[in-house]
């Protein structure tokens, strides 16, 4: 053992402001637990928010200045910059989970979310190399904090954290990249193409990962898989779940047609009537 525990590790990510730090520290935690230095123990409390640098400028998804032409250069890197920041939080939250909650489960869940902090570390680092081959970098434009806003919604509750982050927030990328991937090939970036495919297919997995570790704590509580994740949603998320859905990746992910429907049906109700 190296004299640090499991939740210091994560710590030491969400403590780490800058980008590249942060993406050092996640493959240093995940490599550190996967090596055995890391002891079984919860000592040190997760932050409310992670450090940040100030870059980039947060703001209300309502004031996101717009893409650009569809197409051009200043569109392209408009998406790779909102993709290099989903990416960019993922880290957090996949550490978040860990140091957060890790103790009510067993060492196969730290062992899965700490693979999955360092493929988000990864992912972000793929996308910073190419956003600067076209001259920008990560924190050059604005980016919306709805993401971490959800975490913080949800830190009270691993069941809350599990349903509404990986299996709404991020089972969305799964329905969104597709027409991403398009749009490069389109443009003729097959780099960013092949960026995309890559994560697009770890995002699958992660997805999964969180579907898989609901059902473990509601099989412990003996609570109806769907019938909870469609209340917790229905409590905890700010928004709407709305077709159309990558059924195939959803369902490789474990999101069922019928959970999808549970959960858009809610959502819409709640949307018509005013709750949402």
């Amino acid at each position: 053992m190296s004299g640090s525990d499991i939740s210091e590790a994560c710590r030491s990510v969400l403590d780490q402001p800058s980008p590249l730090g942060k993406v050092k520290a996640a493959r240093k935690a995940a490599r550190d637990w996967r090596c055995g230095r890391l002891a079984w123990a919860f000592s040190m409390p997760m932050p409310d928010q992670p450090a940040r640098t100030g870059r980039p400028p947060l703001l209300p998804p309502s004031r996101m200045p717009k893409r650009g032409r569809a197409g051009s250069p200043r569109a392209r890197i408009a998406m790779l910059h909102a993709l290099a920041h989903i990416e960019y939080v993922a880290i957090d939250l996949a550490f978040d989970l860990v140091g957060r909650f890790g103790a009510l489960f067993p060492p196969a869940f730290v062992d899965e979310w700490m693979a999955v902090g360092a493929e988000e570390a990864m992912h972000f680092a793929l996308i910073e190399r190419r956003l600067q081959s076209y001259g920008a970098s990560y924190g050059d434009l604005p980016a919306h904090d709805g993401l971490w806003e959800a975490a913080a919604a949800t830190a009270h509750d691993p069941l809350a954290r599990l349903a509404v982050v990986p299996m709404v927030l991020e089972a969305r990328g799964l329905d969104v990249t597709p027409s991403l991937i398009s749009r490069f090939e389109a443009a003729g970036d097959l780099w960013s193409t092949r960026v995309m495919c890559r994560i697009a297919e770890d995002e699958v997995g992660h997805v999964a990962a969180g579907v898989r570790w609901f059902r473990h704590l509601c099989d412990q509580q003996r609570f109806d898989c769907t019938e909870q994740w469609t209340m917790l949603v229905g409590r905890h998320f700010r928004g709407m779940v709305k077709p159309p859905f990558n059924d195939s990746a959803r369902e490789r992910a474990g999101l069922t047609k019928a959970m999808m429907a549970g959960v858009a049906a809610l959502c819409d109700l709640q949307h018509k009537s005013g709750v949402a």
